[in-house]
């Protein structure tokens, strides 16, 4: 599937190959509602094991995830691509990312080392590569940056991408996201 770029009635609009969905704005920004990890729990399980809200998971009392926003930049347009993600935390800095919550200090803590449990499309495998998350503002998740060296995702957040490159990607993930033909996605 890709992301055909049309002009309709004087204005951009991109367009789906497969099913024809129109969106205004070139689709940029994915994430995941949960960590991978939330899945190796039995579905039975989860209300007794698993701990969710927006933007921090606790399984078993003694894995903890928080949500972060992953930014690759693209180089040659106005936005730039998206992913929010999970990375795990210790305990430590789990309760003090809950003990700053509401804190504008927040945004002078230094990074807190992670390790992605997010799968990242297009990217390879991302589960348990090293990341680190920076406070933002109260009202933002924390910023994510891969440290993986070598690892592509690092590459390209680091580098940025161009805007075919995005798009291709955004094509790669909402193709995944269509229904197949045994209506399974």
């Amino acid at each position: 599937m890709t992301l055909i770029k049309k002009k309709t009635w004087g204005r951009t609009v991109y367009q789906c190959s497969c099913c024809g969905r129109t969106y205004d704005e070139a689709p940029l920004t994915f994430g995941s509602d949960r960590p991978d990890y939330y899945h190796s729990v039995p579905p039975d399980e989860r209300p007794q094991r698993i701990s969710l809200a927006e933007s921090l998971c606790v399984v078993d009392e003694q894995h903890f995830f928080h949500c972060g926003r992953l930014t690759i930049p693209i180089i040659d347009h106005h936005q730039n691509l998206i992913f929010n993600v999970w990375t795990s935390i210790s305990e430590d800095n789990f309760r003090k990312r809950n003990q700053l919550w509401n804190n504008p200090e927040r945004v002078n803590e230094g990074p807190y080392f992670g390790w992605m449990q997010t799968t990242v499309p297009t990217y390879g495998n991302t589960i348990n590569i090293k990341a680190v998350a920076t406070e933002n503002e109260v009202g933002l998740i924390p910023s994510i940056q891969v440290i993986e060296e070598e690892h592509p995702l690092a590459i390209d957040q680091q580098n940025g991408i161009i805007f075919e490159k995005a798009l291709q990607i955004a094509g790669s993930i909402l193709a995944n996201e269509h229904p197949r033909e045994d209506g399974s996605k």
